[in-house]
């Protein structure tokens, strides 16, 4: 998976940094951002950002908006929702607008891993 890059978005930033180096230490390049424009801001700017794994509630631009706009700008990105509050109307919508799959918090490490593997073999080639 060689150049292909893992944005985490989300507000918890505690939480997003222990993902980020715990992803990292299995071998997988990690990016991160605190907020749905930042998000936004980091997929213009890099081009290697293959998936994206996005919280739903975040303050200002939600996950939901921010998947949108970020399907807009970079179709070929996939997309992951992590959330702490799912619902069949957000796991819905998600999906409606290209998420490969919601994920709920808190997630094991093996499991949030496999599911950006999956993710990033869609997105190969």
């Amino acid at each position: 998976m060689a150049g292909k890059t893992v944005l985490l978005v989300d507000d918890e930033t505690g939480l997003t940094a222990v993902l980020a180096k715990r992803l990292a230490s299995r071998g997988l390049a990690v990016s991160t951002a605190a907020s749905g424009e930042e998000g936004l801001a980091a997929l213009r700017g890099n081009d290697d950002i293959a998936l994206v794994v996005l919280d739903i509630n975040m303050p200002g631009m939600d996950g939901l908006e921010t998947l949108r706009e970020m399907k807009t700008l970079r179709p070929d990105v996939e997309a992951l929702i992590l959330t702490g509050y799912p619902s069949v109307e957000a796991a819905l919508e998600g999906m409606r607008l290209g998420a490969y799959e919601l994920l709920s918090k808190p997630i094991e490490l093996d499991a949030l891993h496999a599911r950006v593997m999956e993710a990033l073999s869609r997105n190969a080639g």
